[in-house]
């Protein structure tokens, strides 16, 4: 049994059923939402009360950072099991969690920090490979290598149905806005070098957009690694989920396909009705 333990905080979206299945455990952030404070644990708050909130206020929920304190006692016991731990954080371009994860894994022994420079499954996927490395029996060095190699690699994108979020949370001017859901236009959004930009706009249905952003993204399956693609959304219709499952299960080429619902950061953010494929590239995001 490896001595490694993988963990993140609770934006790599990673399902129950995974997390259980390769021993990874999540730390939560904070959700504001209105004058209350919850865990993004799943429990105290999901995503479809953070629609429900804004549907009946107009309101956004916020994110809160994982301190010092949450993350030096998040550490402590793994090592004080005698564990090496490897954690995964959103990027540090989009949070404070990663310089206060790493403050408190100095003041520790084995305790190593990644800074994803990703979110979501973007970063799930590439904490499935590292504990299948793991549990190959790779030791922590190597595997901190392998790591950083695949990092870059990494293949987040989503394509939004209405930017509202996006605008409300200053992330898409009001002009920006306006025009897009005029014109119908789905912003496909990619993840880069830690932030995140609109690399595609596409016209039409969700459902017909989608079925052409999962042929622009899989058209060439030649620099994709075939273990682990993901389908993660927040709050899509199971029509349309479906849909896009049978459509990369039509490549014959992964082995492993996994639907995972966006937690409540990436849906604060995004919005209702966003939908991603996620994978590893066998050479860094151009």
């Amino acid at each position: 049994m490896s001595n490694i333990v993988i963990t993140s905080d609770s934006t790599s979206d990673l399902s129950v059923q995974l997390r259980e299945r390769y021993n990874i455990n999540t730390i939560p952030m904070g959700i504001s939402l209105g004058d209350k404070l919850f865990l993004d644990d799943g429990v105290q708050i999901t995503p479809d009360m953070i629609y429900e909130h804004h549907r009946k206020t107009g309101e956004l929920p916020k994110t809160n950072a994982n301190n010092y304190s949450d993350c030096y006692d998040f550490f402590k016991p793994y090592v004080d099991a005698g564990k090496t731990v490897i954690h995964f954080t959103i990027s540090s371009d989009m949070s404070s969690t990663y310089n206060n994860a790493r403050m408190a894994a100095e003041d520790l022994e084995n305790v190593f920090v990644i800074d994803s420079r990703n979110l979501s499954t973007g970063i799930g996927v590439v904490m499935v490979a590292a504990a299948e490395l793991a549990e190959s029996g790779m030791e922590a060095d190597e595997l901190l290598k392998k790591i950083n190699e695949m990092l870059p690699c990494s293949d987040a994108s989503f394509v939004i149905d209405n930017l509202e979020y996006l605008h409300k949370g200053g992330r898409c001017s009001a002009v920006a806005a306006f025009g897009a859901n005029l014109l119908k236009l789905k912003p496909c959004i990619q993840v880069k070098n830690g932030t995140m930009g609109v690399v595609k706009k596409y016209r039409g249905k969700y459902i017909d957009v989608l079925k052409e952003y999962v042929n622009d993204k899989l058209n060439d399956l030649s620099d994709i690694l075939p273990d682990h693609v993901f389908v993660t959304h927040a709050g899509c219709d199971e029509e349309i989920v479906n849909s896009v499952v049978e459509q990369v299960k039509a490549c014959n080429y992964f082995k492993n396909i996994y639907v995972t619902r966006a937690g409540c950061t990436v849906s604060s953010h995004c919005g209702k009705d966003t939908l991603g494929v996620l994978f590893i590239r066998k050479s860094p995001i151009k």
